[in-house]
């Protein structure tokens, strides 16, 4: 049974740390070796990195620990674990929470959705779109050039755009590409639009915001920040499955942990 135990860990370890490496190498390569990494591209990196030295670190600890029957390696690799068990558990459930709230709006005649900041959750706004991290968002967003193909197929009579838009609208794109509809202003093409001479239909700053440059649109738009909180809920709560998935094998691993650690004690014990 001690050897089975052991074994498992070990193989568990090894697979661990060879995507542990395969991450750094691969962080390694689209540092140095693979031109000038944009904005976007550079707020990944530190995550991921540390994410993998952590990884291959709790995994040597296991793999020693299995591999030497090292029993005190064995334990800190159990506590690990544990903080790792709760740790996920607690994400899952501030993940729910988080995400509980969030709706969009379906805009009459339209083929797209609008959707508003504050039908999300005040912790999303406060910490994900908010000061300097929306700036990093809005900047990944102006990278992947998420309006650049609206404009194929614009029909020129169509001052409302509604055959765009018919083309189903990521949140995003709705959020970001276009102004809000209740603004009412009028589509020259489908990232340019006119303001009424009367001004805006509705005194609202996301109105004020849109703009036809296209490095900005409507970027700093509350719209957009609702379109790319959408993203992130729907994104969040598909992951629980995975989460599910995780706790449950961080639960086998720190089950046949223990029983490793324990039979190496007994093993230890009855050799003396």
């Amino acid at each position: 049974m001690a050897r089975i135990s052991n074994t498992v860990i070990t193989i568990l370890n090894i697979v661990t740390a060879t995507l542990a490496v395969a991450a750094i190498a691969t962080f390694i390569y689209l540092r140095f070796f693979d031109g000038r990494p944009s904005h976007c591209e550079r707020t990944l990196e530190k995550p991921v990195l540390i994410s993998a030295l952590v990884i291959l670190a709790v995994s040597l600890f296991g793999l020693i620990g299995s591999c030497c029957r090292a029993t005190l390696l064995l334990w800190v690799y159990l506590f690990v674990v544990f903080l790792m068990i709760l740790g996920w558990f607690s994400l899952s459930v501030f993940v729910f929470v988080v995400t509980n709230k969030g709706a969009a709006q379906a805009v009459s005649r339209a083929g797209f959705r609008e959707y508003r900041l504050g039908d999300y959750s005040h912790w999303l706004q406060n910490h994900v779109v908010n000061g300097k991290n929306w700036e990093e968002i809005r900047s990944c967003l102006v990278d992947a050039k998420i309006c650049k193909f609206l404009g194929h197929g614009f029909d020129q009579n169509d001052q409302n755009a509604t055959g765009i838009f018919n083309k189903n609208l990521s949140p995003v794109q709705s959020g970001c590409c276009k102004p809000p509809s209740y603004c009412g202003f009028t589509a020259v093409n489908a990232t340019y639009w006119t303001v009424p001479v009367t001004g805006p239909a509705t005194p609202d700053s996301d109105c004020e915001t849109w703009s036809n440059n296209q490095q900005e649109l409507c970027y700093d738009c509350k719209s957009c920040k609702a379109g790319v909180l959408n993203n992130i809920r729907n994104e969040w709560r598909s992951f629980a499955i995975f989460n599910a998935i995780i706790l449950v094998g961080l639960l086998i691993v720190y089950a046949t942990a223990c029983c490793a650690a324990t039979n190496n004690r007994r093993h230890r014990k009855l050799s003396y």
